[in-house]
């Protein structure tokens, strides 16, 4: 549960039952809710950590980010809509799995990997970003298809096009 990002609501259940003993599906999300109102909890994306704790991530853990070029517009902010291009390439083979020219999602909404959620923040429009996504904050252990194999680090060339 020390996950930096936060802990899940399945992670948080799990652990309530496999160490407490508590398995009422009600009352937790009752909890979650009341603590989220009081400022005990806060929520990003699907996960949830105690307002004012910092955990650090093991290195390993960690998104590298490079900015090639910083944008002139505007930041992008956890809420916005954001569209990019982008290249996705396996850091171990440097093929590449996937590119698009226009993608367009919720900043900070869960619609993608934890790595881009983390990385397109703070960019402003017209700005490029090479991402190093390790595997925890892109597909983990179980890969993506044929084309993200398990445990993958993942390279990704961003430019952030607009807000939408």
């Amino acid at each position: 549960l020390k996950d930096p990002t936060g802990s899940s609501r399945p992670a948080i259940s799990k652990y309530l039952k496999n160490v407490c003993e508590v398995d009422n599906t009600t009352a937790f999300k009752a909890a979650l809710k009341r603590g989220l109102k009081a400022g005990v909890l806060v929520q990003t994306g699907q996960s949830f950590k105690v307002a004012g704790e910092e955990y650090e991530a093991p290195e390993e853990e960690k998104l590298q980010i490079t900015d090639v070029k910083v944008g002139t517009g505007e930041v992008a902010s956890e809420g916005d809509g954001v569209t990019v291009a982008y290249v996705g390439t396996l850091e171990e083979t440097k093929v590449k799995f996937d590119a698009a020219k226009s993608f367009t999602f919720t900043l900070g909404a869960g619609d993608v990997i934890k790595g881009w959620d983390q990385g397109v923040a703070g960019m402003r429009v017209g700005g490029k970003r090479v991402l190093v996504v390790p595997p925890k904050l892109g597909y983990g252990r179980k890969g993506s298809g044929r084309d993200i194999p398990p445990d993958s680090t993942l390279h990704f060339t961003v430019t952030l096009k607009a807000l939408a």
